[in-house]
Protein backbone atom coordinates (compact mmCIF):
# COMPACT_ATOMS: atom_id res chain seq x y z
CA UNK A 1 0.00 0.00 0.00
CA UNK A 2 1.22 3.28 -0.63
CA UNK A 3 0.68 6.89 0.81
CA UNK A 4 0.40 10.44 -0.43
CA UNK A 5 2.57 12.71 2.19
CA UNK A 6 0.80 15.70 3.15
CA UNK A 7 1.21 18.74 1.22
CA UNK A 8 3.28 21.11 3.37
CA UNK A 9 3.62 24.73 3.57
CA UNK A 10 6.24 27.21 4.57
CA UNK A 11 5.97 30.40 5.59
CA UNK A 12 6.73 32.95 2.79
CA UNK A 13 9.05 35.39 1.99
CA UNK A 14 8.52 38.25 0.06
CA UNK A 15 10.34 38.55 -3.71
CA UNK A 16 13.18 40.89 -2.22
CA UNK A 17 13.73 38.92 0.91
CA UNK A 18 15.32 36.11 -1.37
CA UNK A 19 17.80 38.46 -2.43
CA UNK A 20 18.62 39.53 1.17
CA UNK A 21 17.96 43.00 -0.61
CA UNK A 22 17.99 44.88 3.12
CA UNK A 23 21.29 43.94 3.75
CA UNK A 24 22.69 46.29 0.68
CA UNK A 25 21.33 49.48 2.64
CA UNK A 26 22.21 51.33 5.28
CA UNK A 27 20.06 52.41 8.41
CA UNK A 28 19.06 55.68 7.06
CA UNK A 29 18.06 53.98 3.29
CA UNK A 30 16.08 51.46 5.37
CA UNK A 31 14.03 53.70 7.84
CA UNK A 32 13.27 56.29 4.40
CA UNK A 33 12.18 53.28 2.86
CA UNK A 34 9.80 51.85 5.40
CA UNK A 35 8.66 55.69 6.34
CA UNK A 36 7.16 56.15 2.82
CA UNK A 37 5.89 52.53 2.64
CA UNK A 38 3.76 53.03 5.26
CA UNK A 39 2.64 56.40 3.97
CA UNK A 40 1.80 55.12 0.69
CA UNK A 41 0.10 52.09 2.45
CA UNK A 42 -1.86 54.11 4.63
CA UNK A 43 -2.95 56.97 2.82
CA UNK A 44 -2.24 56.57 -0.67
CA UNK A 45 -3.57 52.91 -2.06
CA UNK A 46 -6.62 53.18 -0.26
CA UNK A 47 -7.85 56.22 -2.58
CA UNK A 48 -5.65 55.75 -5.54
CA UNK A 49 -8.26 53.64 -7.47
CA UNK A 50 -10.51 56.35 -7.21
CA UNK A 51 -7.75 58.92 -8.37
CA UNK A 52 -7.51 56.28 -10.75
CA UNK A 53 -10.92 56.57 -11.74
CA UNK A 54 -11.60 59.86 -12.24
CA UNK A 55 -8.62 60.67 -13.89
CA UNK A 56 -7.64 63.30 -11.06
CA UNK A 57 -4.73 64.56 -8.29
CA UNK A 58 -5.87 66.14 -5.25
CA UNK A 59 -3.79 69.28 -5.33
CA UNK A 60 -3.02 68.98 -1.57
CA UNK A 61 -0.80 65.73 -2.25
CA UNK A 62 1.59 68.41 -3.14
CA UNK A 63 1.76 69.29 0.94
CA UNK A 64 1.66 65.91 2.32
CA UNK A 65 4.72 64.95 -0.02
CA UNK A 66 6.43 68.06 1.16
CA UNK A 67 5.75 67.69 4.67
CA UNK A 68 7.58 64.07 4.38
CA UNK A 69 10.15 65.69 3.06
CA UNK A 70 10.06 64.20 -0.60
CA UNK A 71 10.36 66.97 -2.92
CA UNK A 72 13.75 67.30 -3.91
CA UNK A 73 15.15 65.36 -1.12
CA UNK A 74 18.24 64.70 -2.99
CA UNK A 75 19.14 68.61 -2.64
CA UNK A 76 20.80 70.25 -1.12
CA UNK A 77 19.77 73.36 1.34
CA UNK A 78 16.85 75.58 0.66
CA UNK A 79 14.45 73.62 2.65
CA UNK A 80 15.67 70.07 0.72
CA UNK A 81 16.87 67.12 2.85
CA UNK A 82 19.75 66.33 1.34
CA UNK A 83 19.82 62.32 1.20
CA UNK A 84 22.04 60.43 -1.10
CA UNK A 85 20.75 59.24 -4.53
CA UNK A 86 20.44 55.24 -3.22
CA UNK A 87 17.55 57.29 -0.69
CA UNK A 88 15.88 59.21 -2.91
CA UNK A 89 15.96 56.27 -5.30
CA UNK A 90 14.18 54.12 -2.66
CA UNK A 91 11.42 57.07 -2.06
CA UNK A 92 10.96 56.25 -5.12
CA UNK A 93 10.12 52.83 -5.47
CA UNK A 94 8.01 53.22 -2.47
CA UNK A 95 5.83 56.01 -4.14
CA UNK A 96 5.52 53.94 -7.29
CA UNK A 97 4.48 50.40 -5.80
CA UNK A 98 1.62 53.07 -4.76
CA UNK A 99 0.65 54.72 -8.63
CA UNK A 100 3.38 55.74 -11.33
CA UNK A 101 1.50 58.56 -10.51
CA UNK A 102 2.45 59.69 -7.32
CA UNK A 103 6.09 58.93 -8.38
CA UNK A 104 5.97 61.31 -11.30
CA UNK A 105 4.62 64.15 -9.04
CA UNK A 106 7.60 63.81 -7.01
CA UNK A 107 9.74 63.29 -9.47
CA UNK A 108 8.44 65.96 -11.97
CA UNK A 109 8.79 68.48 -8.32
CA UNK A 110 12.15 67.67 -7.38
CA UNK A 111 14.14 66.17 -10.55
CA UNK A 112 12.88 68.29 -13.13
CA UNK A 113 11.33 71.86 -11.78
CA UNK A 114 13.54 71.98 -8.39
CA UNK A 115 16.58 70.71 -9.63
CA UNK A 116 16.81 72.67 -13.09
CA UNK A 117 16.52 75.79 -10.55
CA UNK A 118 18.60 74.29 -8.29
CA UNK A 119 20.96 73.55 -11.01
CA UNK A 120 21.27 76.27 -13.69
CA UNK A 121 19.28 79.53 -11.30
CA UNK A 122 20.48 82.42 -9.78
CA UNK A 123 20.08 82.98 -6.29
CA UNK A 124 17.33 85.46 -6.06
CA UNK A 125 15.45 82.46 -8.13
CA UNK A 126 16.27 79.71 -5.61
CA UNK A 127 15.39 81.67 -2.67
CA UNK A 128 12.28 83.02 -4.57
CA UNK A 129 10.86 78.90 -5.52
CA UNK A 130 13.22 76.69 -3.97
CA UNK A 131 11.86 76.77 -0.57
CA UNK A 132 7.85 76.27 -1.34
CA UNK A 133 8.22 73.99 -3.87
CA UNK A 134 10.19 71.60 -1.39
CA UNK A 135 7.03 72.42 1.46
CA UNK A 136 4.47 71.96 -1.47
CA UNK A 137 3.04 74.73 -0.48
CA UNK A 138 3.86 75.57 -4.32
CA UNK A 139 3.98 73.01 -7.67
CA UNK A 140 6.45 73.38 -10.64
CA UNK A 141 6.51 71.58 -13.60
CA UNK A 142 9.18 71.57 -16.36
CA UNK A 143 8.51 72.12 -19.97
CA UNK A 144 10.50 70.46 -22.85
CA UNK A 145 8.61 68.42 -24.64
CA UNK A 146 6.35 69.89 -27.60
CA UNK A 147 4.21 67.87 -29.75
CA UNK A 148 6.10 67.36 -32.68
CA UNK A 149 9.61 67.07 -30.53
CA UNK A 150 10.10 64.56 -27.92
CA UNK A 151 12.79 62.57 -28.40
CA UNK A 152 14.43 65.29 -30.37
CA UNK A 153 14.17 68.32 -28.84
CA UNK A 154 16.68 70.15 -30.31
CA UNK A 155 14.00 70.80 -32.96
CA UNK A 156 11.70 72.88 -30.99
CA UNK A 157 9.66 75.39 -31.87
CA UNK A 158 9.25 77.67 -28.82
CA UNK A 159 10.86 80.55 -29.05
CA UNK A 160 11.91 83.62 -26.80
CA UNK A 161 13.37 86.83 -28.00
CA UNK A 162 14.99 89.94 -26.85
CA UNK A 163 12.26 93.12 -26.82
CA UNK A 164 14.58 95.79 -24.83
CA UNK A 165 15.75 94.22 -21.09
CA UNK A 166 12.97 91.93 -21.30
CA UNK A 167 11.90 88.65 -22.77
CA UNK A 168 9.07 87.65 -24.95
CA UNK A 169 7.96 84.21 -24.99
CA UNK A 170 6.08 82.44 -27.72
CA UNK A 171 5.04 78.70 -28.52
CA UNK A 172 3.25 75.50 -26.63
CA UNK A 173 4.41 72.57 -24.93
CA UNK A 174 3.09 69.10 -24.91
CA UNK A 175 2.52 66.15 -22.36
CA UNK A 176 3.58 68.10 -19.07
CA UNK A 177 2.81 66.77 -15.68
CA UNK A 178 1.83 68.55 -13.12
CA UNK A 179 1.13 71.37 -15.60
CA UNK A 180 -2.74 72.95 -14.69
CA UNK A 181 -1.74 72.42 -11.35
CA UNK A 182 2.00 74.27 -11.53
CA UNK A 183 2.35 77.78 -9.84
CA UNK A 184 5.80 77.73 -11.56
CA UNK A 185 7.15 76.43 -15.15
CA UNK A 186 10.90 75.98 -16.14
CA UNK A 187 10.37 76.22 -19.32
CA UNK A 188 13.11 76.06 -22.44
CA UNK A 189 13.31 78.25 -25.76
CA UNK A 190 15.07 78.52 -28.81
CA UNK A 191 16.99 82.04 -28.17
CA UNK A 192 19.23 84.01 -31.52
CA UNK A 193 21.73 82.76 -28.30
CA UNK A 194 21.16 78.97 -28.58
CA UNK A 195 18.56 77.11 -26.25
CA UNK A 196 17.92 78.63 -22.65
CA UNK A 197 15.50 77.97 -20.04
CA UNK A 198 12.98 80.50 -18.07
CA UNK A 199 11.61 80.63 -14.90
CA UNK A 200 8.01 81.37 -15.45
CA UNK A 201 5.19 82.19 -13.17
CA UNK A 202 1.73 80.25 -14.51
CA UNK A 203 0.03 83.85 -13.55
CA UNK A 204 1.75 85.26 -16.01
CA UNK A 205 -0.56 86.82 -18.89
CA UNK A 206 -0.46 85.01 -21.88
CA UNK A 207 0.08 82.08 -20.24
CA UNK A 208 -2.22 79.02 -20.20
CA UNK A 209 -2.36 75.20 -19.61
CA UNK A 210 -4.67 73.09 -21.12
CA UNK A 211 -5.83 69.37 -19.05
CA UNK A 212 -5.25 66.70 -21.50
CA UNK A 213 -7.78 63.79 -20.93
CA UNK A 214 -9.41 60.84 -22.00
CA UNK A 215 -6.21 59.46 -20.95
CA UNK A 216 -5.91 55.29 -20.55
CA UNK A 217 -2.54 55.70 -18.51
CA UNK A 218 -1.10 57.92 -15.78
CA UNK A 219 -4.74 58.67 -15.15
CA UNK A 220 -3.55 59.68 -11.16
CA UNK A 221 -1.70 62.34 -12.44
CA UNK A 222 -2.09 65.83 -14.52
CA UNK A 223 -1.06 65.97 -17.66
CA UNK A 224 -1.65 68.94 -19.45
CA UNK A 225 -0.39 71.33 -22.73
CA UNK A 226 1.41 74.39 -21.72
CA UNK A 227 0.80 77.69 -24.35
CA UNK A 228 3.00 80.41 -23.92
CA UNK A 229 1.21 83.48 -25.80
CA UNK A 230 3.74 86.33 -25.91
CA UNK A 231 4.81 85.66 -22.58
CA UNK A 232 6.60 89.28 -21.29
CA UNK A 233 9.68 87.66 -19.02
CA UNK A 234 11.82 89.86 -17.17
CA UNK A 235 15.44 89.49 -17.89
CA UNK A 236 15.97 88.26 -14.49
CA UNK A 237 13.89 84.72 -15.51
CA UNK A 238 16.19 83.38 -17.47
CA UNK A 239 18.36 80.35 -15.53
CA UNK A 240 22.00 82.16 -16.07
CA UNK A 241 23.76 78.62 -15.57
CA UNK A 242 21.87 77.35 -18.72
CA UNK A 243 23.59 77.77 -21.53
CA UNK A 244 22.79 74.79 -24.01
CA UNK A 245 20.32 71.98 -24.77
CA UNK A 246 22.70 69.92 -22.06
CA UNK A 247 21.02 71.31 -19.35
CA UNK A 248 17.39 70.07 -19.71
CA UNK A 249 19.09 66.73 -20.80
CA UNK A 250 21.12 66.82 -17.34
CA UNK A 251 17.77 67.68 -15.63
CA UNK A 252 16.31 64.33 -17.75
CA UNK A 253 19.10 62.26 -16.52
CA UNK A 254 18.22 63.18 -12.76
CA UNK A 255 14.40 62.35 -13.41
CA UNK A 256 15.26 59.11 -15.25
CA UNK A 257 17.37 57.74 -12.47
CA UNK A 258 14.21 58.11 -10.16
CA UNK A 259 12.58 55.71 -12.60
CA UNK A 260 15.34 53.12 -12.59
CA UNK A 261 14.09 52.58 -9.07
CA UNK A 262 10.34 53.64 -9.39
CA UNK A 263 9.65 51.03 -11.62
CA UNK A 264 10.65 48.54 -9.49
CA UNK A 265 7.40 49.70 -7.16
CA UNK A 266 5.24 49.12 -9.37
CA UNK A 267 6.73 45.56 -10.20
CA UNK A 268 6.79 44.72 -7.06
CA UNK A 269 3.29 45.78 -5.71
CA UNK A 270 2.23 43.33 -8.65
CA UNK A 271 3.66 41.02 -7.92
CA UNK A 272 2.85 40.66 -3.88
CA UNK A 273 -0.28 41.12 -4.87
CA UNK A 274 -0.36 38.30 -7.13
CA UNK A 275 1.24 35.97 -4.46
CA UNK A 276 -1.30 37.10 -2.09
CA UNK A 277 -4.52 36.71 -4.19
CA UNK A 278 -2.91 33.48 -5.78
CA UNK A 279 -2.60 31.78 -1.85
CA UNK A 280 -6.57 33.00 -1.50
CA UNK A 281 -7.96 31.65 -4.75
CA UNK A 282 -9.12 28.47 -4.72
CA UNK A 283 -9.25 26.32 -7.65
CA UNK A 284 -9.74 22.35 -8.08
CA UNK A 285 -10.16 22.42 -4.63
CA UNK A 286 -6.53 23.67 -3.98
CA UNK A 287 -4.26 27.11 -3.47
CA UNK A 288 -4.04 28.58 -6.75
CA UNK A 289 -0.12 28.96 -5.34
CA UNK A 290 0.07 25.63 -5.08
CA UNK A 291 0.11 24.78 -9.06
CA UNK A 292 3.37 24.43 -10.75
CA UNK A 293 2.62 26.98 -13.54
CA UNK A 294 1.20 29.55 -10.80
CA UNK A 295 4.99 29.31 -9.15
CA UNK A 296 6.91 29.13 -12.17
CA UNK A 297 5.36 32.75 -13.02
CA UNK A 298 6.05 34.01 -9.66
CA UNK A 299 9.59 32.22 -9.36
CA UNK A 300 10.42 33.73 -13.22
CA UNK A 301 8.83 37.59 -11.99
CA UNK A 302 10.60 37.61 -8.59
CA UNK A 303 13.97 36.71 -10.35
CA UNK A 304 13.68 40.04 -12.81
CA UNK A 305 12.55 41.85 -10.05
CA UNK A 306 15.52 40.92 -7.74
CA UNK A 307 18.07 41.30 -11.12
CA UNK A 308 16.30 45.14 -11.47
CA UNK A 309 17.03 45.70 -7.82
CA UNK A 310 20.86 44.92 -7.72
CA UNK A 311 21.20 46.65 -10.68
CA UNK A 312 19.03 49.83 -9.35
CA UNK A 313 21.02 49.59 -5.98
CA UNK A 314 24.20 49.44 -8.34
CA UNK A 315 24.02 52.29 -10.42
CA UNK A 316 22.79 54.47 -7.25
CA UNK A 317 25.75 53.54 -5.33
CA UNK A 318 27.74 54.75 -8.63
CA UNK A 319 25.61 57.67 -8.80
CA UNK A 320 26.64 58.64 -5.24
CA UNK A 321 29.87 58.63 -6.00
CA UNK A 322 29.37 61.36 -8.47
CA UNK A 323 30.85 58.76 -11.42
CA UNK A 324 27.47 57.88 -13.16
CA UNK A 325 26.73 58.19 -16.99
CA UNK A 326 23.90 59.01 -18.84
CA UNK A 327 24.63 55.54 -20.61
CA UNK A 328 24.53 53.48 -17.64
CA UNK A 329 21.22 55.45 -16.65
CA UNK A 330 20.23 54.27 -19.89
CA UNK A 331 20.82 51.03 -19.14
CA UNK A 332 18.96 51.05 -15.79
CA UNK A 333 15.99 52.60 -17.08
CA UNK A 334 15.59 50.73 -20.21
CA UNK A 335 16.25 47.05 -18.28
CA UNK A 336 13.83 47.95 -15.25
CA UNK A 337 10.94 48.99 -16.94
CA UNK A 338 10.83 46.74 -19.68
CA UNK A 339 10.94 44.33 -17.25
CA UNK A 340 8.17 45.72 -14.95
CA UNK A 341 5.77 46.31 -17.26
CA UNK A 342 6.53 42.47 -18.26
CA UNK A 343 5.83 41.73 -14.58
CA UNK A 344 2.61 43.88 -13.98
CA UNK A 345 0.72 41.96 -17.30
CA UNK A 346 2.09 38.31 -16.35
CA UNK A 347 0.90 38.96 -12.62
CA UNK A 348 -2.38 39.88 -14.27
CA UNK A 349 -2.98 36.58 -15.75
CA UNK A 350 -2.71 35.31 -12.49
CA UNK A 351 -5.42 37.51 -11.43
CA UNK A 352 -7.87 36.13 -14.34
CA UNK A 353 -10.70 38.11 -14.69
CA UNK A 354 -10.55 39.72 -11.05
CA UNK A 355 -7.39 41.44 -12.49
CA UNK A 356 -9.56 43.78 -14.76
CA UNK A 357 -10.66 45.54 -11.76
CA UNK A 358 -9.35 48.83 -9.96
CA UNK A 359 -9.75 46.17 -7.03
CA UNK A 360 -6.55 45.20 -7.73
CA UNK A 361 -3.56 46.97 -9.13
CA UNK A 362 -1.26 45.23 -11.50
CA UNK A 363 -3.13 46.15 -14.01
CA UNK A 364 -3.55 49.94 -13.53
CA UNK A 365 0.32 49.30 -12.84
CA UNK A 366 0.62 47.89 -16.60
CA UNK A 367 -1.10 50.48 -17.89
CA UNK A 368 0.90 53.62 -16.15
CA UNK A 369 4.35 51.55 -17.22
CA UNK A 370 3.07 52.04 -20.71
CA UNK A 371 3.95 55.84 -20.15
CA UNK A 372 6.75 55.44 -18.05
CA UNK A 373 7.93 53.41 -21.18
CA UNK A 374 8.03 56.50 -23.21
CA UNK A 375 8.30 59.40 -21.21
CA UNK A 376 11.95 60.47 -20.07
CA UNK A 377 13.03 58.54 -23.33
CA UNK A 378 11.73 55.59 -25.04
CA UNK A 379 13.02 52.31 -24.95
CA UNK A 380 14.13 52.52 -28.60
CA UNK A 381 16.18 55.89 -27.68
CA UNK A 382 18.04 54.23 -24.45
CA UNK A 383 18.57 51.14 -27.06
CA UNK A 384 20.34 53.26 -29.52
CA UNK A 385 22.36 55.50 -26.50
CA UNK A 386 23.25 52.18 -25.65
CA UNK A 387 24.32 50.65 -28.92
CA UNK A 388 26.16 54.00 -29.39
CA UNK A 389 28.56 53.72 -26.30
CA UNK A 390 29.25 50.06 -27.53
CA UNK A 391 29.70 50.13 -31.02
CA UNK A 392 30.96 54.20 -31.01
CA UNK A 393 28.36 54.54 -34.13
CA UNK A 394 25.38 56.86 -33.76
CA UNK A 395 22.51 55.35 -35.43
CA UNK A 396 19.82 58.19 -34.46
CA UNK A 397 21.33 61.40 -36.42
Amino acid sequence: MTTTAPRTTAAPVGPLDLFAADSLLDEDERDIAATVRAFVDKRLKPEVGDWFEAGALPREIAREFGGMGLMGMHLEGYGCAGTNAVSYGLACMELEAGDSGFRSFVSVQGSLSMFSIHRYGSEEQKQEWLPRLATGEAIGCFGLTEADFGSNPSGMRTRARRDGDDWILSGSKMWITNGTLADVATVWARTDEGFRGFVVPTDAPGFAAHAIGKKLSLRASVTAELVFDDIRLPSSAMLPGATSLGAPLSCLREARFGIVFGALGAARDSLETAIAYANSREVFDRPLASFQLTQQKLADMTLELGKGFLLAVHLGRIKDRGEITPDQVSLGKLNNVREAIAIARECRTILGGSGITLEYSPLRHANNLESVLTYEGTSEMHMLSIGKALTGQQAFR
